[in-house]
């Protein structure tokens, strides 16, 4: 399913500007722990986190995930929103929980 289409029918909103986005999403991996992140995410899982620091940019840039939502009304800094945006990884936020969050992305994964 493309990037866009999950935005849309989850309200998420985009805090990078890196314009229509095809790309596709695989899966999603739901987790605050960035080594656990580095060793299980899949290449195009959308990674759903409550970290808003620049390291979640390095970490989404190396496993190659589709994108990145951050849950519970976080923000991040201009810095990591600049990074991501420089990476090509998009960002997302949401008032949802990671657990809302992970379970309407599967329902639409698996529609």
């Amino acid at each position: 399913m493309k990037i866009e289409e999950i935005r849309r029918s989850l309200g998420l909103e985009e805090i990078t500007r890196l314009g229509d986005d095809e790309r596709e999403v695989s899966g999603g991996y739901a987790s605050d722990l960035l080594s656990d992140v580095m060793a299980n995410a899949g290449e195009g899982d959308l990674w759903i986190t409550l970290q808003t620091h620049l390291n979640i940019v390095a970490v989404a840039s190396m496993k190659k995930v589709a994108g990145v939502v951050i849950v519970n009304g976080r923000r991040p800094d201009e810095e990591t929103v600049l990074k991501a945006e420089a990476e090509g990884i998009p960002l997302f936020l949401t008032g949802m929980t990671a657990y809302e969050t992970a379970g309407r992305l599967y329902q639409l994964l698996n529609a």
